[in-house]
């Protein structure tokens, strides 16, 4: 049995890998192409140590960001560098990460040539980044076209010069396809990546085959499963069944419902009973379909409050028609009205400034140059936001831009945006859904049925996307069929397999001291995959204060650092902004160049050099014994 389970790992493992392993190379690889994996978190873990492609899914509330933030600090431990992405801006605030978008340079690209990719390559922050990336992380992928995938996967190929699928790169994407699909702006089905010539049903991947559709009539999606890149990567699926949102078991029933197209009368008069309901809560989130619902709400709020109201004026600057297509594209609106005591949210990233697309916060004020002062409700952090600029280039030429303060107003949100939220209570109009998805996603933000408000109502709202229905079918039968065979893998094959991708990922294996005592410093020295219990509990101490202390730095953590350094701020200040001890900021100001080491810094870096200097001796020495 182990052994069937291990011939799958690792004909996963070879998707990412020149070669097998030359003990496993005898082993079947047979097992079938989809390899799904328990549906325990703690399953869906394990299975993702191993180093394999993941798709993780499940309902809404199943725990699947909980399940990736775990990963996330595993791969933080073991010293492994892993970029976290979502489809959109609103989602990677949710893991602390930014848009797969933004993260691979593609910005706004439908199609990259080979000049595109040329121009993308004269940019020096993206070699780093890829330079140093081994594990990719994009979140909320149903809402991910398949063509996008394509481009990011050609990137990570064409940065880590690797022809592997994503370079080499260990990708996870976890999702829900019940959930919102790929926008576009007509609402039909977008185009997908092609080469001019190549008719488009080339590129729709069969999920049970792996090969092309051919019939025109097929093509009903343009979910990332059906792209070239999912059949390349062949990701372990993990289905996500425990709930961990709803506290409503009939609420729950609706919900599953609605996943298995099983809805009855009883389902929709339950939920029919929450139009015009009261809830506990004294001002609930309130949920709309369109944008012009929800701005008419937000203006209506912004005219309660007392005082009067600032207007910035959007300024554009380059071709006319550009112009339009950015104002049209962008959040940001045309004119922003504010005032004292305004829900807002930002609309665009700014790791200096520690905000990023989708951050909620309240206007508390403007400053003397009357620009407005934002506290953010995450952190209690006061920013004072400053205009920002919005381009399009062409050949390294800055062919059109805007210029807006980065907030908009956030009484009201779209379904769209509420996408990953849990709500206590919120008010919803489901009356004018115009996408499969949009009334599942709503409901289930919510974590009981008596904290749903609804306003409107239509039947159709419940109703989910025909296709998905079939492929979820496919996807929980494969998950049933291999739910056992994972769960008999022997612990020290999980470890071995644990272990195997941390070295191949660059990465450390910490050892436990009892277990070295025991073992001596031989074979098993360094084998173990998990930080002592002391070291564990010492590093969660120190992580109460600074949250980021012995992880890995981030690029945009480096630019953090320089800039507010060259601009005067102390050491213990950059310690707060960035959750990190003031030594190791001091240590890493050292390593820039920024500043000089005093005595004792240089007596402590001369005796890490010469340990370093020291370890190839002794392994030598040791080899020879």
């Amino acid at each position: 049995m182990s052994r069937r389970i291990f011939s799958a790992a690792f004909f996963y493992w070879n998707c990412q890998n020149s070669t097998f392993p030359r003990c496993f190379s005898r082993l079947s690889t047979s097992y079938p192409i989809r390899y799904t994996c328990p549906v325990t978190q703690s399953q869906a873990l394990a299975i993702m140590k191993t180093g394999v492609n993941v798709y993780l899914t499940g309902s809404a509330g199943s725990g699947k960001t909980h399940t990736l933030r775990q990963y996330i600090a595993w791969l933080n431990e073991h010293d492994i560098p892993v970029a976290i992405t979502a489809s959109t801006g609103i989602a990677a605030t949710h893991m602390n990460g930014q848009t797969i978008h933004g993260w691979a340079g593609i910005g706004i690209h439908e199609y990259l040539d080979d000049f595109a990719l040329e121009q993308l390559e004269q940019k020096q922050y993206l070699w780093k980044r890829f330079e140093k990336a081994r594990v990719l992380i994009i979140d909320e992928v149903s809402m991910l076209h398949a063509h996008r995938l394509d481009m990011v996967e050609r990137v990570c190929r064409r940065f880590k010069r690797n022809d592997l699928p994503f370079g080499g790169l260990q990708v996870i994407l976890s999702g829900d396809f019940f959930q919102l699909p790929p926008v576009t702006k007509s609402g039909a089905v977008s185009a997908r990546q092609a080469q001019p010539a190549a008719p488009q049903t080339e590129l729709f991947i069969d999920y049970d085959s792996g090969e092309a559709m051919s019939e025109p009539e097929e093509i009903m999606s343009d979910m990332v499963i059906h792209s070239k890149s999912w059949k390349m990567m062949k990701p372990a699926i993990c289905y996500l069944t425990e709930q961990h949102r709803q506290e409503d078991d009939a609420f729950l029933e609706i919900l599953n419902a609605m996943r298995t197209n099983t809805i009855d009368d009883t389902h929709t008069a339950l939920i029919k009973g929450r139009l015009d309901a009261s809830v506990s809560a004294a001002l609930p989130t309130k949920l709309y379909t369109h944008n012009v619902d929800v701005d008419s709400i937000n203006y209506a709020e912004l005219e309660k409050l007392d005082g009067e109201s600032k207007e910035f004026v959007m300024s554009g600057r380059g071709s006319d028609m550009i112009i339009e297509a950015l104002k049209k594209s962008c959040l940001a609106p045309e004119t922003l009205r504010l005032k004292t005591g305004a829900e807002v949210m930002f609309i665009k990233n700014n790791y200096e400034e520690g905000y990023f697309n989708g951050t909620r916060g309240v206007i508390k004020g403007f400053d003397y140059r009357g620009e407005p002062i934002v506290e953010i409700y995450s952190s209690g952090k006061r920013i004072t936001a400053s205009a920002m600029e919005w381009q399009v280039e062409d050949n390294g030429k800055v062919k059109a831009s805007i210029t807006q303060y980065p907030l908009r107003l956030a009484w009201a949100i779209t379904i769209h945006k509420s996408q990953g939220m849990s709500l206590d209570s919120a008010e919803i109009d489901l009356s004018k859904t115009f996408a499969y998805g949009m009334g599942y996603v709503a409901l289930s933000r919510v974590r009981t049925l008596s904290g749903i408000r609804l306003v409107g109502f239509d039947p159709k709202a419940l109703q989910m996307d025909p296709v998905v229905l079939a492929l979820d079918d496919k996807l929980q039968a494969d998950s049933d069929e291999n739910e056992a065979l994972f769960g008999k893998l022997p612990p020290e094959e999980q470890e071995k397999l644990e272990n195997d991708f941390i070295l191949r990922m660059g990465g450390k294996i910490f050892v436990d001291p009892a277990v070295s005592s025991r073992t001596g410093s031989g074979i098993h020295a360094g084998r173990k995959s998990t930080a002592s219990p002391e070291w564990i509990e010492k590093m969660e101490k120190i992580r109460e204060e600074y949250p980021n202390a012995g992880k890995p730095w981030q690029d945009e953590e480096d630019y953090v650092l320089m800039q507010k350094f060259k601009e005067g701020i102390a050491i213990p200040e950059l310690a707060n902004l960035l959750g990190r001890k003031p030594g190791s900021i001091n240590l890493r100001l050292i390593s820039h160049g920024l500043v000089e080491p005093d005595a004792d810094t240089k007596a402590f870096l001369d005796r890490q050099k010469a340990a370093k200097a020291a370890k190839p001796a002794k392994a030598k020495k040791a080899k020879k014994k």
